[in-house]
């Protein structure tokens, strides 16, 4: 199945064909396809009704950096702030991060969003594409987190997704730009970058990302494309039973693959159930390139939301206005 992103506030004509695939399982979305939270909501809803079958729309809505909503939702902070918090007030800093979780998550539901791909869980170790989204370098203190923000997503009826599997932070490259390549033995990882996602998982997270990075004492592909990484280790060894997304392939480091047609296939063949095609320009190849496979067409109806809480009543709820404030000031 494909998540695609479209390019700008409302749909095209050609979007529209888009969505009429069978392969077509959902929209995510990015700051150029917002303006406000009546139009997103708008655009969420002409997805639903332009498809022949229910869509999953989801959008990286994590605080800090990456927040693609802005005009009239809550100014989260980075998940970097309450890892600092942590280290004087740790049990405020996790009652916060969950706040952080439900407010968040509660905001993209009123927005007739279905989901955001959060949390990170990488740890916060220089890596130049995570810097501030991580919440620490210490893994047991991720793990807390990590547990504690599952919950506050799922408080708000949000699925959750961990991210970016086995673990992005301890690498300089950012795979947007580079190829990224950990040396690190599966043994080192496990003791480290892993123990988050275990901890994710126990607390009943829906999904995981991918990461697409290599680890060569582990396997010799990037770990989106590994079967060893899927199938052996998160599902077999962890026990992981939900969604699998590959990262976005139009990121530099996915172009190891090959061509659309080589990056699709590979995730697809190792164990991913969905491949995000986050650039508009890249969709009429993916969709071509996976005509005639066999398609997990089930594999996200336990993500998409159920009966989203407008913003009426959002705004009504006193726990939402005074998180709402909360998050405008001071953290502690």
């Amino acid at each position: 199945m494909l998540v695609i992103g479209i390019a700008g506030t409302e749909l095209t004509a050609q979007e529209r064909d888009w969505l009429q695939h069978d392969a077509c399982a959902g929209v995510i979305l990015f700051t150029r396809n917002f303006s406000s939270r009546v139009q997103v909501a708008e655009l969420s809803q002409a997805i639903r009704e332009a498809a022949p079958r229910p869509q999953l729309i989801c959008v990286d809505q994590e605080g800090g950096r990456v927040q693609r909503f802005r005009d009239g939702y809550s100014a989260l902070p980075s998940l970097e702030q309450f890892g600092k918090l942590y280290g004087s007030l740790p049990d405020r800093a996790i009652e916060l991060a969950k706040e952080h979780a439900w407010v968040m998550a509660s905001e993209v539901r009123a927005s007739g969003v279905d989901l955001s791909f959060a949390p990170v869980v990488d740890l916060g170790r220089g890596n130049r594409a995570i810097g501030d989204r991580a919440f620490s370098a210490d893994p047991q203190i991720v793990a807390e987190f990590t547990r504690a923000y599952v919950e506050g997503m799922h408080a708000a009826d949000m699925a959750a997704t961990l991210k970016h599997f086995p673990g992005h932070g301890s690498v300089l490259e950012d795979t947007h730009f580079d190829d990224a390549i950990d040396k690190r033995t599966l043994d080192e990882i496990r003791a480290l970058d892993l123990v988050p996602f275990v901890a994710g998982i126990d607390a009943g997270a829906d999904a995981v990302m991918m990461a697409h990075v290599v680890y060569p004492q582990v396997a010799p592909e990037p770990a989106g494309y590994s079967p060893l990484w899927i199938e052996q280790i998160l599902r077999k060894e962890m026990g992981f039973k939900g969604v699998v997304f590959s990262d976005d392939i139009g990121m530099a480091a996915a172009f190891s693959a090959g061509g659309v047609k080589s990056r699709i296939d590979a995730h697809l063949d190792a164990g991913c159930d969905v491949v995000l095609v986050c650039h508009p320009d890249l969709v009429p190849d993916s969709l071509a390139a996976v005509e005639g496979r066999k398609l997990n067409t089930m594999a996200l109806a336990g993500l998409i939301g159920r009966g989203p809480l407008a913003w009426e009543g959002l705004l009504a709820d006193a726990r939402y206005t005074d998180a709402h404030a909360r998050f405008g000031g001071d953290l502690a």
